[in-house]
């Protein structure tokens, strides 16, 4: 007879889309695997706005956190990718939640041509696609995650 392990508690994880003046932000659930983008956090030289990031960690109160690392398309690491595993280490030692890193090349290209086709016309300065990229970040993790889970029988 098999014995059944009860679920542990599904997760509520919060993704970044890391940058130096915003930092895209979307949060998921992990039972659904599912994530939903929200506004940006400004940032300055890649420290987001204390106050914004507070707010929003009282908001959702997340169990972790996913950040998209930029990775040259060889896969090697790029200043922007090892300045992202810097923001999720500050992240750990500030809020003793693990972060997980995720390769997020071509996310932001995606994310543009999602937002055409949602009918989005202008400057991305004006209408930031960083949510929708940090969104598809945490949809790519959740889906990385499915894999790597066996499936019972």
């Amino acid at each position: 007879m098999s014995q059944t392990k009860s679920p542990a508690k599904p997760r509520t994880i919060l993704a970044f889309d890391f940058g130096t003046t915003r930092i895209g932000v979307a949060v998921g659930q992990e039972l659904l695997g599912t994530a939903n983008s929200l506004p940006p956090l400004q940032a300055r030289d890649g420290i987001p706005n204390k106050e914004q990031l507070e707010k929003l960690l009282k908001e959702w109160q997340p169990d972790a956190f996913v950040v998209g690392l930029p990775l040259n398309m060889d896969g090697t690491e790029s200043e922007m990718s090892r300045r992202a595993r810097k923001f999720g280490n500050r992240l750990y030692g500030q809020y003793g939640k693990p972060w997980f890193g995720m390769d997020e090349r071509g996310t932001t290209k995606q994310a543009k041509q999602i937002a055409k086709e949602l009918g989005h016309k202008g400057s991305y300065k004006k209408t930031p696609v960083d949510g929708i990229a940090a969104q598809l970040i945490l949809e790519a993790w959740f889906a990385e995650l499915q894999r790597e889970q066996p499936t019972e029988v």
